[in-house]
């Protein structure tokens, strides 16, 4: 299993990227890596100076932002601005990440979301799996879930290089899905976490991919596109249950056996995530003492109710593909 197990805020150090990771970086997102220091401290630099911030400020997690920004020293301040103080708007998944909850385990354990391992040499985008109806509707609530899964994305932002670098894509496993896992959906919830999504988080969504949709989807597709930028629709494929349309963009071998691959079972990723989410408790404690206080920001502070408008989109910044 392709998986780094170490987070560690203490190390100010940059990981070196492989030669096949830095040639992305340099050509796709600007990267001049004997530039990366300066850049680096230049945002060190401006976090320090907003008093209404208290952020991380290693170099791992700051590079992170200039990479998901192309190195637009201003862009990244924004992104890093809105990682900390949009977070507000969704207590749901941001507050009390506790691993000591066992609701948390137990969703892991339900395999409704899969982080996939990275191959050996592997410099693509890091894969995701979401088994959308892997779980109890009657037990869980849609916020539980996404908050689980936003911890494990939390734990890969800051340890693969390949999440940074290359980005994200996103399996969404329709198996077994009625209608009433659709009714469980709430859109108002969903267009925050898709805003936050795409205005905090410094990364590239190379793509969403259906699979094992039920006839009834296409209705719930129209309403995710409203939810969705018009970048975002254009990167998702609806492959129904042809899983060779599928290998066209994500080949076979980097999926689970499960899904014809050979990259390791579900219940192998299951058990890894389980017992990294154990070993990550110390991440999630130290991540509470992070935010915005809105009290203390230089200029007007931040109206959460005003942030959305009456159809819950928000003010969108200058995308950065």
């Amino acid at each position: 299993m392709g998986f780094n197990r170490n987070i560690d805020e203490n190390d100010k150090g940059l990981r070196p990227l492989s030669p096949e990771l830095q040639k992305i970086a340099t050509e796709e997102l600007n990267e001049v890596p004997e530039r990366i220091n300066d850049d680096i401290q230049t945002l060190r630099e401006w976090v320090n100076m907003q008093p209404h911030l208290k952020s991380r400020t290693s170099d791992q997690f700051l590079v992170a932002f200039l990479r998901g920004c192309k190195y637009s020293i201003e862009k990244a301040k924004q992104k890093i601005d809105n990682f900390y103080s949009l977070r507000a708007t969704i207590p749901e998944v941001y507050e009390n990440r506790n691993i000591n909850d066992p609701k948390i385990l137990e969703i892991i354990k339900t395999g409704v979301v899969l982080r996939l391992p990275k191959p050996e040499g592997y410099s693509g985008p890091v894969i995701s799996i979401i088994r959308v109806a892997a779980y109890d509707i009657n037990k869980y609530s849609f916020p539980e879930i996404i908050k689980v899964g936003t911890m494990i994305g939390d734990i890969q932002f800051m340890e693969e290089d390949n999440c940074t670098v290359s980005g994200l894509v996103e399996i969404m496993d329709m198996t077994d899905v009625t209608i009433n896992h659709l009714f469980h959906l709430n859109p108002s919830f969903l267009k925050k976490c898709s805003t936050y999504s795409d205005e905090a988080m410094p990364l590239r969504h190379k793509g969403i991919h259906f699979v094992c949709t039920i006839p009834q989807f296409d209705g719930a597709y129209n309403t995710l596109k409203a939810l969705m930028g018009n970048k975002d629709n254009r990167k998702i494929q609806i492959h129904g249950n042809d899983m060779e349309s599928l290998y066209k963009f994500v080949p076979k071998e980097y999926l689970p056996a499960e899904y014809g691959g050979t990259n390791g079972t579900i219940s192998e990723i299951i058990k890894y995530w389980s017992e990294k989410l154990v070993d990550s408790s110390d991440f999630f404690i130290k991540e509470q003492q992070y935010g915005s206080d809105e009290n203390l920001r230089t200029g007007e502070p931040l109206n959460y109710e005003n942030l959305y408008g009456c159809d819950g989109s928000f003010r969108m910044l200058s995308n950065v593909d």
